[in-house]
């Protein structure tokens, strides 16, 4: 499918299978259907949790049960991966349960880069009973950044992390809802492949060809620019020693005017790579503020932690060190709410746009 295409939500029931990784790191995808589309979600699908909610496990999602097999989730129309993984492979074990939804007739959606278009028996089975596949990385972008026609009146904010599943796309997503009921008209701009499935549009930066990727984001933000604030989803993080490249595309293709700085409490390595230690947050925090101003003036504005880890008052001292340390606002936007942010947003606007 086209990145510009968009997922149509109406009469979507999902079962999402996350067999064996129904947590929230390797399930973000599945976390994030059940936090932000939640009526669409009838069960999760994993056999070694099954009995389970979707908030035992997920601490969202509520009442949402966890079922061992397909036949238990009748009242499913579309059957969603809802596992991120490195590579963005699904596991071999899972292609029973893909064939017995596709040939059921059931549509499946999947974020990996493995497509099931591609794959021969999904393509055949598909063809036999009328079941969609579809892969949200699939796109055909081609076209570079040209620099032209971005409108100075339209805030551009970006989220940026320490690593790579920090929250940047919760952060995005829970400061458009912000500043939207706060009264702006803000528009978030998905870059990965959740973020495209919660949304319904964007663009998946991490399977464009490298050429291009500062041009497809460069797109997203020309079509949405009509609004006040575009916030562009972050991916990866610029000291990532595997996902850098992504980071610096983005960064380099919405041109922000601000950014917001994400990282997860008590995190001390890269995520996935044992002994590589993460960079501290004042080093990164100028060395992006260096990278998006080559391209035009850019501050980071604010904060965001993840402090999942770590108990209220932990957070909270945290929050208050954090603060004194970089002289920003610092909340979590799940525990504290957004409300500092926007305010950052707020106060650093009249001074970013042409108004």
């Amino acid at each position: 499918m086209s990145p510009q295409q968009p997922i149509e939500p109406a009469g979507r029931r999902l079962a999402i299978l996350t067999e064996g990784h129904t947590e929230p790191v390797r399930g973000k995808t599945a976390t994030c259907l059940l936090r932000y589309r939640p009526e669409e979600v009838v069960s999760l699908l994993d056999s070694t949790q099954v009995g389970k909610t979707a908030q035992d496990l997920l601490g969202v999602g509520g009442d949402t049960p966890v079922v061992g097999k397909l036949d238990d989730a009748p009242d499913a129309n579309t059957l969603m991966i809802g596992i991120a993984s490195a590579g963005g492979r699904f596991p071999d074990s899972w292609r029973p349960v893909l064939l017995q939804a596709i040939r059921s007739g059931m549509d499946v959606i999947s974020g990996m880069h493995q497509f099931l278009c591609d794959d021969a028996e999904f393509a055949r089975a598909a063809e036999q009973s009328g079941a969609k596949l579809i892969d949200v990385r699939k796109n055909d972008e081609h076209e570079v950044a040209n620099r032209t026609g971005l409108r100075e009146d339209c805030l551009r904010l970006h989220t940026v992390g320490q690593d790579c599943s920090v929250g940047k796309m919760l952060v995005a997503m829970e400061l458009t809802i912000a500043l939207n009921a706060a009264g702006r008209d803000a528009k978030f701009i998905a870059t990965g492949q959740t973020g495209i499935m919660v949304e319904g549009d964007g663009c998946p930066v991490d399977c464009v060809v490298a050429d291009f990727i500062s041009g497809a984001v460069e797109k997203q933000v020309l079509a949405n620019q009509h609004r006040e604030i575009v916030v562009v989803e972050g991916q990866g993080s610029i000291s990532h020693p595997r996902y850098s490249a992504v980071t610096l595309g983005i960064l380099h293709g919405c041109v922000p005017h601000a950014l917001v700085l994400c990282y997860e409490v008590g995190r001390t390595e890269v995520h996935g790579m044992p002994g590589f230690g993460l960079k501290p947050l004042d080093e990164l925090l100028k060395t992006y503020e260096h990278m998006a101003s080559l391209q035009g003036p850019c501050s980071v504005i604010g904060v965001a932690m993840n402090s999942r880890k770590v108990s209220a008052a932990e957070a909270e001292d945290e929050r208050a060190r954090i603060g004194e340390q970089l002289g920003l606002p610092v909340c979590d936007v799940v525990r504290d709410g957004p409300a500092d942010l926007v305010a950052a947003v707020e106060k650093f606007r009249p001074q970013a746009v042409a108004t």
